[in-house]
């Protein structure tokens, strides 16, 4: 590692589904010479259970390590237009959706980053199915209102 400059990062996501065990034979191998050299960054990536479970006993030895933490909370509204405004602006097309949409998108995503970007990409898919010039609230209905089952009458003609 030394002469080839390199540092190797693990990047584990949904940390919190780890085994206690697993995390703690991770802080083993990221290190040697007693802590005194790092082989390995790594970078635990969960829920707010991952806080809970690096309180476990026995990854205390882990969370004293960790340098760094990042607890994020929930996107604002704004936060979340703003950003759906720069990806439609970066993709070349910000009249792509109306304004309504947008607006829809932002309080159905829960203050989600990921979600909101999903909610996009089906109305996109879906826009293009349907060859729409563009996104509306009406196409995001067809996509994401409930299906009614259809009722039909069963009465008989009397003769």
């Amino acid at each position: 590692m030394a002469s080839a400059h390199i540092k190797p990062v693990l990047l584990i996501d949904e940390a919190q589904e780890m085994h206690p065990n697993v995390l703690s034979e991770l802080r083993i191998l990221s290190s040697s010479d007693f802590d005194s050299t790092s082989l390995l960054t790594v970078i635990l990536s969960g829920d707010g259970r991952l806080s809970e479970l690096l309180r476990h006993e026995d990854l205390i030895p882990l969370g004293t390590r960790i340098r760094t933490r990042l607890h994020t909370e929930a996107a604002s509204r704004e936060e979340l237009l703003e950003l759906l405004r720069h990806a439609l602006s970066k993709a070349g097309n910000a009249a792509l959706m109306t304004a309504e949409l947008m607006e829809t998108l932002v309080d159905h995503a829960a203050g989600n980053y990921r979600v909101l970007m999903t909610m996009g990409a089906d109305l996109l898919a879906h826009g293009m199915g349907r060859e729409v010039e563009q996104l509306d609230e009406k196409l995001y209905l067809e996509l994401y209102q409930p299906r009614r089952p259809v009722v039909t009458s069963k009465k008989k003609a009397r003769v």
